[in-house]
């Protein structure tokens, strides 16, 4: 195996672990919602689980699709404005 085969195994493999965290992040996301919601608890603004949605599936990105890091970084954003509201009274 060359050098140039051996940098796209890698690639790939690193693009897929990011992935992976992404989409846990996202299933983390997905039921803290319904867990929040279940308690009665608000879940804070409604277009911060949606937006988070939205920017994870479209494919516009503020960093190309093989490096999902921006796509963490907003759905753990929205985790953090659910949780923060989630101690407020409810509306």
């Amino acid at each position: 195996m060359d050098i140039t085969t051996r940098w796209i195994a890698v690639a790939v493999l690193l693009a897929a672990a990011v992935l992976a965290v992404a989409v846990a992040v996202f299933v983390r996301l997905v039921r803290a919602r319904r867990g929040l919601r279940e308690a009665g608890l608000p879940t804070g603004p409604r277009w911060v689980f949606w937006g988070a949605l939205a920017y994870f599936f479209l494919p516009a990105d503020l960093v190309p699709d093989p490096v999902y890091l921006d796509d963490i970084g907003v759905l753990l954003l929205a985790l953090r404005t659910m949780r923060r509201h989630s101690g407020s009274e409810p509306a």
